[in-house]
């Protein structure tokens, strides 16, 4: 199974990290170095990053978008499209993920 790649480009994203605080800042790019020594099968899988579907949101094209634990706290946004993860969003509060 192929590694998953990350694409980090989305302006929302990129806001979201750049506001959040320096510890925040750091577990997300230590999640992010986690991620890539994945495969797809060991993300779904892993019981640190929990990769749960988000039922009241959709992706750019209306695809599917996924909840990923960066912290206790904080969550991404994010969706798959071929090997890449895609991310969209960071909420610093672990609710705020899961709606609209």
């Amino acid at each position: 199974m192929a590694r998953v790649r990350l694409d980090l480009n989305h302006e929302e994203f990129l806001n979201d990290w750049f506001a959040l605080e320096r510890e925040d800042q750091l577990a997300l790019f230590g999640t992010f170095r986690k991620i890539r020594q994945m495969d797809w099968e060991d993300l779904y899988r892993d019981k640190g990053i929990r990769w749960e579907a988000v039922q009241t949101r959709q992706g750019p094209t209306g695809q599917r978008v996924y909840s990923l634990r960066i912290t206790r706290r904080v969550r991404a946004i994010a969706y798959r499209e071929g090997n890449l993860l895609c991310f969209l969003a960071i909420h610093p509060d672990h609710d705020s993920a899961y709606k609209k």
